[in-house]
């Protein structure tokens, strides 16, 4: 999962580097604000880039005394990052620039170069945008695209996905907003492509941020994860109750796993200690992503007055 993600990145970062040159180079010779807010889409997109490669990088940090459990969380932050990096440089920007050209239209010099430039954008773009969805098909499985998005524990495979999406579209707004321009000699245009341009960009942050929250603060693993550890514990003669299984993501393949378990009285100490090991080899086997797995012995629980933890989130 993360070289697929790291591929999709390296793609992503090589397009974007190359659009943000050409689309800067074409809002000076034409003194488009649509082009310009383009400009900067594109080059916030590449630092976005920058900073997931980032995360990986530091995700891959061994465990140590200060953080025993690994630092796999770290892209759930710098993912975080990007959605806040999108909305206060991308979206702020792009708005203030079309709220000035709305306000202070200009004539757009050469049209015909922003043409050009939002065409190959639009070739490179697509074909990033491409190579992300396929890699995100892959690692979705059965699941359909937004349930992928809500249920997947790796963010950067969707945080590209969405940038680029952001992405294309935004270069048709462009597209639009110079065409208008150039075809009714309405300067207005101009700017509220920006504007748009803005909103796009605002709405794709706010909705990276919502999803990646969730990870940040310590989502649990897939119901079928948890479901299937259930499974596997019943399976085992000794147990009375399960008192209940928790689980926390603490990185896209790191699933950290505590379970309260109600044994038998007549267990013997070394026949418990060996059931509790032959347990922590099956879950690891069936789940590769599960890490770590602690069991604890008590009394049996039942809490009648809470609810199920799915209904509380």
């Amino acid at each position: 999962m993360a070289g697929s993600s790291r591929k999709v990145i390296y793609a992503a970062l090589l397009g974007n580097s190359l659009i943000a040159v050409t689309k800067f180079a074409a809002a000076a010779i034409s003194g488009s604000s649509a082009m310009f807010s383009e400009g900067i889409h594109s080059l916030v997109d590449t630092g976005n880039q920058v900073l997931l490669l980032h995360g990986l990088r530091k995700a891959r940090k061994p465990p140590c005394e200060r953080f025993p459990f690994g630092h796999g969380k770290e892209i759930y932050f710098w993912s975080f990052a990007v959605a806040i990096l999108i909305f206060a440089v991308g979206s702020g920007v792009s708005l203030y620039e079309g709220i000035i050209h709305t306000i202070h239209p200009k004539p757009i010099a050469n049209p015909m170069v922003n043409y050009i430039v939002l065409g190959l954008a639009l070739l490179f773009e697509g074909v990033a945008w491409y190579f992300a969805l396929t890699e995100f098909t892959k690692a979705k499985g059965k699941w359909g695209y937004l349930e992928a998005v809500k249920r997947g524990k790796d963010p950067t495979m969707f945080v590209v996905l969405f940038e680029d999406s952001a992405a294309m579209l935004g270069i048709l707004v462009a597209f639009a907003g110079v065409l208008l321009v150039d075809l009714t000699g309405v300067l207005i245009f101009d700017g509220v492509a920006s504007i748009i341009i803005g909103l796009i960009l605002g709405g794709t942050a706010v909705w990276l941020a919502y999803e990646t929250k969730g990870l940040l603060i310590g989502e649990s693993a897939n119901k079928q994860v948890t479901d299937g550890i259930r499974g596997i514990i019943l399976q085992f003669d000794g147990i009375d109750h399960i008192n209940e299984v928790l689980t926390m993501h603490m990185g896209p393949d790191f699933v950290l796993v505590n379970i309260s378990i109600d044994f038998h009285d007549d267990i013997g100490a070394g026949d418990l200690e060996d059931m509790i090991a032959r347990m922590d080899t099956e879950i690891k086997q069936r789940f590769s992503t599960v890490k770590r797995v602690f069991v604890e012995a008590e009394s049996r629980r039942l809490l009648p007055q809470q609810p199920p933890l799915e209904i509380t989130c």
